[in-house]
């Protein structure tokens, strides 16, 4: 019979984590403790180890997950049922206290070098939507150039269709405007882009002039045949063009030229510091704040103290646990500036009569997890232990290195969208219930939080931090991540990019109405 054993996280928590599923018929140990088990636990749940009164702070990983409830007894489990969210953000910040910088390290990678200095970790060729109304067009150009025809150009990745929702229904030059001419500016500067075409319609009011003016996007009316330098935009207009068949076929030459061009780019050796790192975690479980979580902030601190950058995201997944950053900002303006945007978040959802509980979702909760405070807890130890240097608004170009946070929403489509356009050339990406996700241009490393889970989704996952739970230690589960990441920087492929996966994952954030 398999033992049945809890993971106590922090001396003072009052809960421990079940590291499988749990009978009714026998003690479980924590540690050094037995609990009688009171009801079947699900694994990766919690169980009381001791009694909490009603209305007293459930403990996990040191800090208040929320309030019971009710009376819960020693062995009970402890879900929604019995324990509500109760946290309060501190406002009236005195001081912060970051700590030293990491012992610099110097690692490289292969990659690719662009003008400006970039250095990107692969090498494909853009069809940007400048509205939906171009959105059909844009795909069926990428869509001309397949496997087969793609053979013809063997240093490029790929020919990728980055199309969105947007259109005229909104206001020029207001936030959601601002949002998505900076999201598709971003990835028309991409390092792991080596050129770009702009398909419009000709009447929207994402105009390319309105994004050559913000964002240095180059405007060229390009005539078939001519090059195009990285970071110029070649720019068509369906009613410019004549309709959908001509456009199409002038685009088609241009991306040709695009791809020789792109094809004479090759890997070269660049120091780690070009390595813009995002952090994400989806589907999380009652694992992730235990294995993949930590041990990827033991990647992040690695990547920082190569130079590079290591950015979280997903505000409403910061809110439970955004002192442990505050208290780690290089500075009061920092640190004020990701109190504001947690605020901001409170008034959003609000006007929506929402909360920002309501956050974990029906997977989080039958993987384990209650309250927010419990699942940001868990999801802020992607972040490591180095300072926080920087707050950065949505897909906003990440101009430094060390940790930041980038305000992005917790749905990860949009989340990880905002920090491939803000620069991030990689992503870690932890999951418990499990994710097929990929985001072109950006490799998409996958790290499952249980070893169950690993084995099940063995063509989707990239790294079991399960072996953790089986005693392994966090800091070589860490270092491993760190040296996959290395590889992957350098051309291995992730699966997800085995399967092909990444060409619908671009979903922009855009915060406003629709007029």
């Amino acid at each position: 019979m398999t033992s049945q054993r809890l993971i106590l996280l922090h001396p003072t928590d009052n809960v421990a984590v079940a590291a499988n599923r749990l009978s009714a018929t026998g003690d479980a140990t924590a540690g050094q403790q037995r609990v009688a088990v009171k009801q079947p636990v699900p694994a990766g749940h919690k169980v009381a180890v001791r009694q909490i009164d009603p209305g007293m702070p459930v403990m996990k990983y040191g800090y208040p997950i929320g309030v019971s409830t009710c009376l819960i007894e020693t062995g009970d489990h402890v879900h929604s049922h019995n324990l509500r969210d109760q946290h309060t953000v501190i406002h009236d910040i005195q001081s912060t206290d970051p700590p030293e910088p990491p012992v610099a390290i110097r690692r490289e990678f292969m990659g690719y070098h662009r003008e400006g200095g970039k250095v990107g970790t692969r090498n494909y060729v853009l069809v940007v939507s400048t509205v939906n109304c171009s959105a059909s067009v844009s795909r069926m150009v990428a869509a001309k150039f397949d496997a087969q025809r793609m053979t013809r150009w063997p240093h490029v990745d790929g020919v990728i269709a980055i199309t969105h929702d947007g259109g005229c229904g909104l206001a020029f030059g207001g936030l959601k405007h601002q949002m998505l001419s900076r999201t598709l500016a971003g990835m028309v500067h991409h390092p792991n882009v080596a050129a770009s075409l702009l398909i419009g319609l000709g009447c929207e009011q994402n105009t390319v002039g309105y994004m050559a003016a913000q964002h240095q996007i180059v405007p060229l009316r390009s005539p078939s045949g001519q090059q195009l330098g990285s970071d110029q935009g070649g720019v068509l207009m369906i009613q410019d063009e004549g309709g959908t068949r001509r456009t199409i076929a002038k685009a088609e030459a241009l991306v040709e030229n695009l791809l020789d061009q792109a094809n004479q780019c090759r890997r070269q050796p660049a120091n780690a510091s070009h390595l813009c790192v995002g952090l994400e975690c989806g589907g999380s479980d009652g694992y992730s704040g235990i294995t993949a979580n930590p041990a990827v902030g033991v990647a992040a601190d690695r990547i920082v103290a190569c130079g590079g950058s290591a950015v979280i995201s997903e505000t409403s997944e910061i809110y439970g646990a955004e002192q442990l950053l505050v208290q780690r900002a290089r500075s009061l303006a920092v640190a004020e500036k990701l109190i504001e945007r947690i605020q901001w978040w409170k008034g959003y959802v609000g006007m929506f009569g929402q909360e920002l509980d309501n956050n974990p979702s029906v997977g989080n909760k039958a993987g384990g997890l209650t309250t927010i405070t419990e699942k940001s807890l868990g999801a802020v130890s992607k972040s490591g232990r180095t300072a926080l240097e920087a707050v950065y608004e949505y897909a906003q170009p990440i101009d430094r290195p060390g940790l930041a946070v980038m305000d992005t929403p917790g749905f990860d489509p949009a989340s990880v969208t905002g920090k491939v356009a803000g620069g991030a050339n990689l992503i870690l990406f932890t999951t418990g219930r499990g994710s097929c996700f990929g985001c072109k241009p950006t490799p998409s490393i996958k790290i499952a939080t249980n070893t169950s889970l690993y084995q099940r989704l063995d063509e989707d996952m990239d790294w079991d931090a399960g072996t953790i739970l089986a005693g392994r230690d966090v800091d070589t589960v860490g270092g491993e991540i760190f040296e996959l990441a290395l590889r992957v920087a350098s051309g291995e492929k992730t699966k997800s990019e085995h399967l092909g996966i990444g060409d619908n994952e671009f979903v922009p954030w855009a915060v406003g109405p629709v007029l």
